[in-house]
Parts: structure tokens; sequence; C-alpha cells
């Protein structure tokens, strides 16, 4: 397992890869904390679990220009702090350079997010067109 993408992403903000399958699949865990909490209740910000998916599936395309041109997401369950999120997202469709990747965030059994990602690979690193 070769991480090729986001290379100097902060894991304990996006999530830490536990598996890469190359333009297939790839499974992200983040472990959620009370620095990523809204309240004294410990309710995590939806932005950190779409951040998850967002990694996920640029690790399930896992190219050095892969970007994240769409999504179209659910959020389906609240996320509180010290809950384990696994998100696991899947290369669904290939057309030239364009990737649409399914992704599911879950917590124990319990799906919290569900969403379409559309990725692109693009020739050169986004910073430089």
């Amino acid at each position: 397992m070769k991480v090729k993408t986001h290379e100097k992403v902060n894991t304990h903000l996006v999530g830490r890869p536990i598996s890469i399958k190359d333009d297939e699949e790839a499974v992200v865990e983040l472990k959620a904390d009370w620095d990523m909490a809204v309240d004294e209740r410990g309710l995590i910000h939806g932005g950190f679990t779409f951040g998850l998916a967002d990694y996920a599936a640029m690790l399930a395309v896992n190219h050095p220009n892969v970007v994240l041109g769409a999504s179209r997401v659910r959020f389906l369950a609240p996320v509180r702090s010290n809950d384990v999120m696994v998100a696991r997202a899947l290369v669904v469709k290939r057309e030239g350079k364009r990737r649409d990747v399914e992704v599911n965030v879950s917590v124990e059994e319990k799906e919290v997010l569900t969403g379409n990602m559309t990725c692109y690979i693009l020739s050169r690193h986004v910073l430089e067109q």
C-alpha cells in the first residue's frame, strides 16, 4: 500500500489509510476527538466527516494529481467525540480523466454519511494549471 496523493495531509484531521487499491478502492479511519467538537456534548462538526470521505475518495483513485471536482453527500447520523469513523470509497466509473467514486462513512455498523464524488486526474498539479 503506497500513498501517491495528498502525501503531506495531516492524518489527525482527515484520517489514516487502512487499505488502498489504486484506481479501485480505499478504506480510511479517523477517530473523532474533542478538538473537532462544536459543543459541550461532543457533537463533531460535519466538515471532519466530509474531509474523511473526500480523503478516502482521493486515495481510491490514488494518483498524484487527483482533485475533487464535485460531490453529493448526505449526512445520515451525528458523530460524537471518541467515535471511530471508517470511510470506504469505491471507484465505480472511469471515463478518461474522470473518476466517479461512491463513499460511505460509518461508526461501528451505523452509516453516518453516504454519497458520490467526482474526481479528476489532471496532467499536472492543480496549482501549475
